[in-house]
Formats: C-alpha cells, structure tokens, sequence
C-alpha cells in the first residue's frame, strides 16, 4: 500500500513538473527576450574555429533569424590544427547556407596570429582590435560569443570571451552595441540534450533559445556539413549535447 502511493505521489510530481516547464515554455516562445535588439538588428556572430556556429551556436543563429536579424560571422581561425584549414573554410560556407547566413556575411581570418591550437593563447588586445575594427565598420549592433567558460573550455574560445570583455568593460564598444556571451554547463548537463530545459529554466539567463524539432534537423543538416570533423565522438555529441538544441545566454 505504502509503495502505491509512494508511486503515486512521484506520478504527481513529475506530471506537475512537466506541466510547468510546458507552460513555462510556452509562455516564453511568444516572447522577444527583453533586452535584444528587434527586428533588422546587425548582429554578428564571432567564432574560434569552423563549426562552432553549428556545434554551439545554433540555437541562437536560428532562435535570432526568427527575430529577423541581419546576422554576419566572424571566424577567427581557419581550423587548420590538422592541416585542413581549406577544407574546413568551405564546410564553414555550407554549413552557414543551412542556418541561413550568406557568403557574402561571413569573414574568415586566416592568419599566424590566430592559429587552431589550444595550447596557444592568443593576444587579448589583438583579437579586440581586430573584433573592433568588424563592428565599426559593418556598424554591429548586438555581438554574440562565447562565456568566460568557452563551453568547451578550449583556449581559443576564451580568448574571444577575454577580447569581448575588454572592450565592455573600457567603454570601446560603439553606442548601442550590446554583448550576449554563450552558458557554459557542467559535462553532466551538456550531453542531457532536451532533458537539460527544467534546470535551465529554473536559472538566471537573458536570453533563452529552444529549437523545435523541424530546426534541431535543420541544426543537425549544418552540423553533418563538417565533414572532416564528423568522429565518432562528435557524432554522440550531435545526437545528445543541449547545444544542438537549447542555447542560454547572458548579456556583459
């Protein structure tokens, strides 16, 4: 008797604990996240390495395309760690054609002084100068990178976070420009998928973005365009990490 309504009462929990990330979702997908630039905004999405965008970002590249932003990408190295830098650059190409982001907006830097390897740390007031010089002249309004965590935790994604910081924090950034850096989670987390939103939604963010299933496959289609970095690793990561589908982010 004692197990029945021990079963019971777990029902419960979990159907009122369903019903309220349902409703929570569904009350925020007919909102614009408060703080964001609206429609027509000249965002720019800035990288590390060839599949970021489709690995990380996602979710925020689709969740803003929605919001009718004029999105540009900034790649900061070739991901020629392996010598495939060529290659890698058009992956880049095909996998931003999926996700809506045309040639003619995405700058790719290819040079010794952003080289793919995170055993390098890469010059903070260069990769800030260098980023600065992208958001004057295409006149950006709202920059999205990664956290102080990379995600990931590779040098290279951090030193774009450093770069981002430094030119918030010395008052460089051209009026009106704001920041929204990319959540970094625990491991268990990160490979939870979907299961990931309950915890999500009960933390402080800015900005929230959940794909629907018809934009996971379009996430997914991207990612598939990577296809010297399609390992058996990176292929689990497809099928179970958040980010392929929820990405939450705060701004500086």
């Amino acid at each position: 008797m004692e197990a029945v309504a021990f079963l019971c009462l777990a029902a419960a929990v979990l159907g009122w604990g369903f019903l309220w990330v349902w409703d929570s979702w569904e009350r925020m997908k007919g909102q614009k996240p408060a703080g964001l630039p609206g429609d027509g905004s000249r965002t720019l999405l800035v990288i590390a390495h060839p599949d970021d965008e489709a690995m990380f970002f996602a979710p925020t590249v689709l969740g803003l395309a929605r919001l009718r932003h004029r999105l540009s990408l900034l790649c900061f190295s070739a991901g020629n760690y392996y010598n495939q830098g060529e290659i890698r650059k058009k992956e880049l190409l095909q996998s931003c054609d999926v996700l809506g982001i045309p040639p003619s907006s995405i700058m790719i830097i290819d040079n010794r002084d952003f080289p793919d390897d995170p055993g390098v740390q890469w010059d903070t007031d260069h990769v800030a100068s260098t980023l600065l010089q992208h958001i004057e002249v295409n006149s950006i309004n709202l920059v999205v990178t990664f956290d102080a965590g990379g995600v990931s935790g590779h040098s290279n994604h951090v030193a774009l976070y450093a770069a981002v910081r430094t030119l918030h924090s010395e008052g460089k950034l051209p009026k009106g420009c704001s920041v929204l850096t990319l959540q970094s989670v625990n491991v268990l987390r990160k490979y939870i998928s979907l299961l990931d939103l309950p915890f999500t939604l009960l933390q402080t963010r800015d900005v929230l973005f959940v794909l629907t299933s018809k934009e996971v496959a379009q996430a997914k289609k991207a990612m598939s365009c990577h296809r010297s970095q399609l390992l058996w690793f990176r292929r689990l990561y497809v099928l179970f990490s958040r980010y392929m589908r929820i990405n939450s982010l705060h701004f500086l």
